[in-house]
Formats: structure tokens, sequence, C-alpha cells
């Protein structure tokens, strides 16, 4: 079954117009129309819920209808809002993230940059945890990625150092694994949601076409800010290899790699801004 619609409120972002707050990070939410019912989903909560929480009024939106809480990955400016948002909706929720958004994670000289609340802190507000590294299905048609493969030579190399600690107990290159994104398949071509794209963009794109077909469209972070510009310019070409047809990013993906995926992408290319609607049919 695929989704007939999808609304994408962007609730934090580098970028803002009007009397909406900008923040470092991002969150969507998602109000999704799919065998004729609607229903909202959050996706990352930013690193404060208080310009969020803002941003909804705005937008006339609340937190009453939210059905679940996807996190792409455990970085504060994606989760630095999860207790507000806990302490808002004041009810039981399902919260889906991959089992290593608990592992710390660290930049040196050291520096905290992992999820800022413990899971006995997120189950006593009311947070559901479900982690696993598998995609999961949460409405028909709407899909997590579930852990990404690094397949895509161009994407070997991290473009971001930072660290945890192993099993071992030793000090390690952390790979970011939980990084995940989501996937609505819709007529016409999926819609691919993601984070900060730690996983590679590339990489993400052909994971969602092995579990909804082809791609019309990609929202979100791709972290390209410390890229190289060959690897920019390579994965502009890649995306349009796979067939994306329309690119809406912002936050981590910076400014040289805006600029080239605006050159590659011409008027299909689109700058993400906190109180956009993107709208899907």
């Amino acid at each position: 079954m695929n989704v007939e619609s999808l609304e994408i409120f962007v609730l934090a972002e580098e970028h803002a117009s009007g009397l909406f707050w900008a923040q470092h990070g991002i969150s969507f939410l998602l109000s999704i129309e799919v065998d004729g019912s609607r229903h909202e989903l959050l996706f990352d909560t930013g690193n404060s819920w208080e310009p969020i929480k803002h941003n909804l009024k705005l937008l006339g939106r609340s937190v009453k209808e939210i059905k679940a809480l996807i996190l792409s990955h455990r970085h504060y400016d994606h989760t630095g809002g999860l207790r507000g948002f806990l302490s808002e909706i004041e009810r039981p929720i399902p919260i889906i993230a991959h089992p290593d958004v608990l592992k710390p994670n660290f930049v040196l000289p050291f520096r905290d940059i992992g999820l800022p609340i413990s899971a006995e802190e997120i189950r006593s507000l009311g947070g559901k945890l479900l982690l696993t590294r598998d995609p999961i299905e949460i409405l028909p048609g709407v899909i997590t990625t579930g852990e990404v493969p690094r397949i895509t030579e161009l994407e070997k190399e991290m473009t971001i150092e930072t660290y945890t600690i192993d099993e071992e107990g030793r000090l390690v290159r952390d790979p970011i694994m939980d990084d995940l994104s989501l996937v609505v398949r819709m007529d016409g071509g999926s819609i691919v949601i993601t984070g900060c794209s730690h996983a590679g963009i590339v990489n993400i794109v052909k994971r969602a076409r092995q579990l909804a077909g082809p791609v019309r469209a990609v929202i979100g972070g791709f972290h390209l800010i410390k890229a190289p510009e060959s690897r920019i310019e390579g994965t502009a070409e890649a995306l349009k290899d796979l067939g994306v047809q329309k690119v809406i990013t912002g936050h981590c993906t910076g400014l040289a790699g805006e600029c080239i995926l605006r050159k590659e992408f011409g008027e299909d290319f689109e700058q993400l801004a906190t109180g956009s609607i993107l709208r899907f049919k």
C-alpha cells in the first residue's frame, strides 16, 4: 500500500523566515494520509524543545496527534528536545531508533555530543524505546531504513570525527551506525527523510530503493560540510544517476554542498527553512 499524501512541517532547521525560530538541528512533523486516514509522526527533536513549541503554535499544530517519534541518530542537535517533547505530550509514545542510540558519542578534546537524556528518564517520561537494527514499517508505506549498509566507495570516509567506548573499554572512532532515515512510499517514487546522513546519502538512497523502489525526493541534512569538493560533486552525480528528482537540504550539508547540488539539480533544488511546509501527493 502506498501513501496518498505527505505534508512535512519543518520545525527545526538552521534557516528561518518571518516569526519562526531557527536552531542548529533538525525536526520534522509528518502528516501522512494512507488508506483514507491521516496520521502524524515526529522525526527528530532538534537541540531544544522551546523553539519547536513556538514554531508548532505558529503553524497551528500540536503534539496531540503524534503517534510515534523516530530518532535519526543520537546527536544532541537531533535529540536535545526529547525531554521537552515527552514532558509536553504527557502520554506513552513509541520512540523508534537504532540500539546504538544509547552509546556515548563525543569529540576530542572531550565534548559530549550524544543523547542528552538517559534511557531510564526516557521511560519514566513515557517513552517506549523500540530499538532495532532492522527496518520497521511504522504505517503502511512508511518504513525506517534501519542500519544502512556502507557500500558506496565515495562514502567510505566519514565527514565527522567522533569517538565512543567499545565493549572492551577502549577509545575508538565511532562509525555512527545508528544513523537511520525514513522512507515514505508513494506513487511516482518514494520520499526519503534524513537527519544528518552520516551513513552517506548515496548509501541511504540505495537502501531506500531496496525497501520501496525508486526515490523521487530526498529531504534533510547530508553532512557534506567538511567533505572535499570532489566528493560533493560525486554525490550530486550519484543522486542523479539513482533517479532522484528533487533535493531539499540544509542543516549540515554546508554551503559548498548546497551550491554544487543547486548547480546539479537546478530548480529541483530547494533549501530547507524552519516554518516551511513541503507537500507531496
